[in-house]
């Protein structure tokens, strides 16, 4: 079998082609490295470095490559970031999944495993979030990922292109960037690591579902085969408050300081944390690392 991973050299997708290309696969990885880092794509992986907003180059990756199965993991991340920038985010985050859908078609691909997000929801109306949640996004990335799972829904029903779509929870673990707008442990252990004092928007006692990408690499693997036009909700199902988040990590740092408290920023979600029942069920996957352990984990390869 042949994979096409884009945006295979990012936090995420590399983790998924280093298990595709251990487990025999044929890999192939399509990245602008704008946040992608070239070291992070293993030897004998073919690469194809350029933008989902050239169509053409696109159009000649999957040619050249005939890949069965597209995991499609690039994407501009942000949802602060979407608010400055709307166009930028509906550029990469619409049009250049369009351009890799319509590649896709033309060259016979079986099927696309989509990255989307729990922005998507919104602020919830009811805790854990299941898959049946209304869809009420607070942010153009929510918005911009959740256009796409209907157009994926749309060229399933007029071109037998399958799909399943994973609605991501907070992941976080090794490779995640610390700078910018990377997930809020990669920020911490950014900090800490340099020895300055960690930040937390709004109080700290705001909720999230983190979920190491070791599980998350797990569901790629799973959607591949099963979950044939469905979307999952890709959780722990247990939330942690940020402020805990932060005592995890401080313990492990022996860090002895406090975290300096800002106003929330536009955008962000008071409470979020996922239902994973249909993943269970329909997908054969359930998240396997608690947050202590995770911590632990991504700490040890970090330093």
């Amino acid at each position: 079998m042949k994979v096409l991973v884009t945006g295979g050299a990012g936090f995420i997708g590399s983790h998924i082609v280093d298990a595709l290309a251990g487990g025999g696969a044929g890999v192939a990885v399509l990245d602008n490295l704008s946040t992608g880092r070239i070291e992070n794509i293993r030897p004998g992986v073919s690469f194809y470095r350029g933008d989902l907003l050239d169509g053409e180059f696109v159009m000649g990756c999957v040619e050249k490559e005939r890949p069965g199965v597209i995991i499609h993991q690039a994407a501009r991340a942000s949802a602060p970031g979407s608010l400055k920038d709307p166009a930028g985010d509906a550029g990469v985050n619409i049009v250049g999944s369009v351009n890799l859908l319509e590649a896709a078609r033309a060259c016979g691909v079986r099927k696309v495993v989509y990255a989307s997000s729990a922005a998507v929801y919104g602020n919830p109306r009811r805790l854990p979030v299941d898959h049946l949640h209304p869809v009420e996004p607070l942010s153009f990335y929510g918005l911009s990922k959740y256009t796409v799972e209907r157009y994926l829904a749309l060229y399933r029903e007029l071109y037998g292109l399958d799909y399943t779509v994973l609605r991501y929870a907070n992941v976080y673990g090794p490779r995640q960037d610390p700078l910018g707008e990377g997930g809020v442990v990669a920020v911490f252990i950014g900090r800490l690591l340099r020895g300055e004092q960690p930040v937390i928007y709004g109080d700290g006692e705001q909720t999230r579902d983190f979920i190491h990408v070791s599980d998350v690499v797990r569901a790629n693997l799973c959607a591949i085969d099963r979950g044939s036009g469905m979307t999952f909700n890709i959780g722990t199902g247990r939330p942690a408050t940020v402020n805990r988040l932060f005592e995890i990590l401080k313990n492990a740092f022996g860090y002895r300081g406090r975290p300096l408290y800002r106003p929330p920023r536009p955008g962000d979600i008071r409470d979020s944390w996922l239902a994973d029942g249909r993943a269970e069920k329909d997908l054969g996957w359930t998240a396997a690392m608690d947050l202590e352990r995770g911590i632990k984990n991504t700490l040890d390869q970090v330093r």
